[in-house]
């Protein structure tokens, strides 16, 4: 997911996004202990992703404190 895309949607999307990648990378990391995971590398894509989610949620939560009207 890129930042152009996060930064596009509003801040309930972005929770409902973060929650279902959470609920991904837990199935992930449960099939990895009982069987080999093909492509190993979406386990950093997805904690990457929600990196960036929260980075977003945080930057605007500080903007509304501040009183910025950007967000």
């Amino acid at each position: 997911m890129k930042l152009s895309e996060i930064r596009g949607k509003d801040s309930r999307e972005l929770r409902l996004d973060a929650q279902g990648l959470h609920k991904e990378l837990f199935e992930l990391r449960f099939r990895a202990a009982s069987e080999e995971v093909a492509k190993t590398s979406r386990f950093r894509e997805i904690r990457r992703a929600i990196a960036r989610i929260n980075t977003v949620l945080r930057e605007r939560e500080l903007a509304a404190i501040r009183g910025d009207g950007n967000n």
